[in-house]
């Protein structure tokens, strides 16, 4: 075990471990959301408006939360907590159907992660050395992602044998849930005094201009990048449009989380050897490869290498982008920085989706996925002007 993963120590594995089982829990109820809001009478708007409102929720408190762990010096008090949160909405959701419940408690969920996320990166990242970010952020990203592998299947199954048991799916869900949050109460951390320092909800956004510059300029080009990267949904949508069946579109959805799980940690110990500048830039010329190939409109055989090389794709950017923020970021800073880019990254993720949608309904979803990869392809470009040079405390 230590010789194939040498740089795994035991909080990374635990907190591995406990995304392995949130994602699962999560990516379990995913495939049946959609129809479920339908069949209690959710509107495809009001579908839209409930997604684009929890997501700007979880992605608004990451920069919160990630500045105020610095500043208390605590990362596993906010990772319990927020895991917590997002395991308790699932049995929420079968207590009652109306869409104000349906929203607060996609709300409790999104508040969740972002409580979490931004403290359990600095926490990943505080675990190891500048020369083994990639390795460890992509060892975190793989179980990660293997959770929305299983958690789909799953369901899957389930389904299959008890249709439309929607309800007892959310209960089933909270399962692994609470099995992740078991496991962050295994972990420990070294007491430090608080910095003496005010934060309010937006002054993270501070640290844009106290940040060296290197950082400002990575930020602006992952900002630009999220800024068009919409959401995967229209990949699947595209699919559906397609003629595909419901079954063969979340199959295919499985098998993408798969080959990323997979490509995770050995893309992130290729970014070690490498550079992480290299491998993250290479992500997104996969990127402009996939949604060039979506614009063609190809055959549907084809789509399963698209989402192949997609999953490679997502292997060499997400973990990896985050591993290039830590280690350019001294470590007392690490949550701010890393809470301030997936604060910002979701509200132009949000705005991507929007434009993306837009494009589609006046022409056609081949313009939408044609205007996505020239723009990232000028991105991939900016990118290489970015320096990089390893934060010496990391």
């Amino acid at each position: 075990m230590r010789k194939i993963f040498p740089y795994i120590t035991k909080p990374i594995l635990v907190l591995s471990l406990v995304s392995l089982f949130t994602d699962m829990s999560s990516e379990m109820l995913y495939p049946i959301m959609p129809v479920f809001l339908t069949s209690i009478g959710f509107s495809a708007a009001l579908i839209g408006i409930l997604e684009g409102f929890a997501e700007m929720i979880a992605g608004l408190s990451k920069g919160y939360f990630g500045q105020v762990s610095d500043v208390k010096q605590k990362r596993l008090p906010f990772v319990q907590a927020g895991y917590l949160l997002s395991a308790i909405s699932k049995p929420m959701l079968a207590i009652f159907a109306t869409p104000l419940w349906i929203f607060f408690t996609r709300a409790i969920d999104r508040l969740g992660k972002g409580l979490r996320t931004a403290p359990r990166d600095a926490l990943l990242s505080a675990q190891t050395t500048s020369a083994n970010k990639g390795s460890v952020f992509g060892f975190h990203r793989g179980m990660d992602t293997l959770g929305a592998v299983i958690g789909p299947a799953l369901a899957l199954l389930f389904l299959q044998i008890y249709p439309e048991a929607y309800k007892t799916l959310f209960i089933i869900a909270f399962i692994p849930g609470i099995i992740g949050v078991i496991f962050t109460l295994t972990l420990k951390e070294k007491k430090v005094a608080p910095l003496e320092k005010k934060v309010t909800f937006f002054s993270f956004l501070n640290h844009i201009k106290t940040a060296d510059k290197q950082y400002r300029k990575l930020l602006y080009g992952l900002l630009v990048f999220a800024l068009v990267n919409s959401s995967d949904v229209l990949l699947l949508l595209k699919l559906k449009e397609n003629g595909m069946q419901d079954t063969l579109i979340i199959t295919m959805y499985i098998f993408y989380n798969l080959v990323y799980a997979i490509l995770s940690y050995p893309v992130g110990i290729l970014a070690d050897k490498l550079g992480i500048k290299n491998i993250f830039i290479f992500g997104l010329l996969l990127f402009v490869i996939v949604y060039t190939g979506f614009s063609l409109d190809p055959s549907n055989s084809v789509y399963w290498v698209l989402f192949a090389i997609y999953g490679f794709y997502a292997a060499s950017t997400e973990g990896i982008a985050k591993a290039w923020i830590s280690n350019i970021t001294p470590k007392d800073q690490t949550g701010t920085a890393i809470g301030t880019y997936a604060s910002l990254a979701s509200v132009c993720a949000f705005i991507a989706s929007a434009t993306a949608g837009v494009l589609w309904t006046i022409f056609n979803a081949e313009t939408a996925f044609a205007f996505t990869a020239i723009l990232v392809s000028l991105t991939a470009i900016y990118m290489t002007s970015v320096p990089y040079k390893p934060h010496n405390e990391n």
